[in-house]
């Protein structure tokens, strides 16, 4: 059986990130319809047969150029997600300040006590408990 699914896939597009996202907001569509949205499932439903579409869909150059207008589209939001996800692991061992005049982020080690801080930007100097 698995021998035949890796037949019929073959030459076939697949699943990426968009249709991980389109696959995410089927969940929540059918999620929202249970409280009374018929529009929601309708929704859902053809957001379901569009990303079943790109997964079996033998035209890769376009499914391909689609993925990649989501990403460009969508870069601003993963950059800002993965930066707050490493400052938020690096709380543990640092704090993070930043600049009174230009705002540039600045890493110190947790446990000094009252230091004196130096921007590496712009040289301003300004007082912080580490």
């Amino acid at each position: 059986m698995r021998e035949k699914i890796y037949r019929f896939m073959q030459g076939r597009y697949g699943g990426d990130q968009l249709n991980r996202f389109l696959m995410v907001m089927v969940l929540l569509c059918f999620a929202v319809s249970l409280f009374g949205g018929r529009v929601f499932y309708l929704i859902g439903t053809a957001l379901l047969v569009y990303a079943y579409f790109r997964i079996f869909s033998k035209n890769i150059y376009k499914r391909r150029a689609e993925n990649t207008a989501y990403l460009r589209y969508t870069y601003k939001v993963r950059q800002n997600i993965a930066t707050w996800k490493r400052d938020m692991e690096q709380r543990r061992t640092h704090h993070i300040y930043k600049c009174p005049s230009c705002r540039q982020k600045i890493r110190i080690p947790r446990g000094k006590g009252k230091i004196e801080i130096r921007c590496p930007k712009c040289g301003q100097t300004f007082i912080k408990k580490s």
